[in-house]
């Protein structure tokens, strides 16, 4: 049963595994996130031994379920950790990038189901407020990566999380790099909040509000900082930008999209002779300043100064296709990406 729910929609054609290949390194991530989906949804429905539909989402790459990660808040199961297990045949050499990584730290987001739906929803509350380092799941998250990079080192662990999910990782991956770590990381459809810009059709217009919107935000930054108060920018931001995640993004998902603008109005300011409001824009929002004035330090979510983005044009049908998860493992999607190395300087 297990085999044929895998069969009808999981990647198939990767019978053989190129690590040096990013179509197939997305399609494995994408489908690990997948197995934590189907995980607490084996937990909801009390699948159980050859019932459970989650395996084939591992197995398949060679891949063993080594731990799960609960909410303590709910129960559920929001992330896993997976670990690589050679074939027979396979040059056992770690610590190289074309061979597998060791472990896999997966995360979830959101299950609009009954036992899920609260907890779910609330963090997802926590991520629009910039709380999200606050919450239980999070700690966790950040301890189980942690634990595994203490005992398999940096360069063996990857993380992946879609939406909230997502978040998680690339907000540990964002600590993670502050202690000296950089992580092999893959976020599928992060959120980041923002006025939704992106869907003005209009292109000089939505250029213009872009302008005016980083005028306001560089224009708040030296007001708030020039008034003493603890910085947003500088050292931080600048560590950041040597951590280069893979980031999946759809135009069509309002959840995701502002991440194309992100990237891509910040190297039109530079063309324009305005960088350095673009830079200082980029690494503050104005949530984030308004809470510094008020004394209380906020760290914009989305906050990423570097990513290699792949964007996916595909024409999508509504928001649950081009939100989905499955969008990214799907060999037919691979016609319709578009990838771009995007480096803050």
């Amino acid at each position: 049963m297990a085999s044929e729910m895998f069969g009808r929609s999981g990647p198939l054609h990767l019978t053989v595994v190129d690590w040096k290949n990013i179509h197939h390194r997305r399609s494995i991530a994408a489908s690990l996130v997948q197995g934590v989906y189907t995980l607490e949804c084996d937990r909801q429905e009390n699948r159980q031994g050859p019932y459970a539909l989650a395996p084939p989402w591992w197995d398949f790459f060679h891949f063993q379920l080594f731990r799960v990660l609960f909410d303590e808040a709910d129960h559920s199961i929001f992330g896993a950790i997976y670990e690589f297990r050679f074939p027979s045949s396979y040059p056992n050499h770690f610590g190289q990038h074309q061979n597998p990584p060791r472990y896999v730290i997966a995360f979830r987001g959101t299950i609009p189901k009954s036992s899920t739906r609260s907890q779910d929803l609330m963090l997802d509350l926590k991520v629009i407020r910039n709380r999200l380092e606050e919450s239980s799941r999070f700690l966790r998250a950040m301890q189980a990566v942690q634990d595994t990079v203490a005992f398999a080192g940096a360069a063996n662990t990857w993380l992946a999380g879609h939406s909230l999910g997502s978040a998680i990782a690339l907000l540990a991956g964002r600590n993670m790099v502050k202690m000296g770590c950089h992580l092999e990381s893959y976020l599928f459809n992060p959120p980041f909040i923002s006025a939704p810009v992106e869907r003005i059709k209009h292109e000089k217009l939505k250029h213009g509000v872009r302008f005016l919107s980083s005028a306001i935000t560089a224009g708040l930054a030296v007001a708030v900082n020039g008034r003493g108060q603890s910085s947003q920018t500088g050292y931080p931001f600048a560590a950041l930008s040597t951590w280069i995640p893979y980031l999946f993004v759809n135009p069509s998902d309002p959840i995701c999209s502002e991440y194309v603008s992100y990237f891509e109005h910040r190297e039109k300011m530079v063309t324009f002779g305005a960088g350095a409001i673009g830079r200082l824009a980029t690494q503050n929002s104005v949530a984030s300043l308004l809470s510094g004035a008020l004394g209380k330090e906020m760290e914009p979510s989305h906050l990423l100064p570097s990513a290699y983005m792949t964007v996916n044009r595909c024409p999508c049908s509504d928001i649950k296709q081009a939100h989905g998860i499955q969008q990214w493992w799907k060999l037919e999607t691979t016609s319709t990406l578009a990838a771009r190395l995007h480096q803050f300087t």
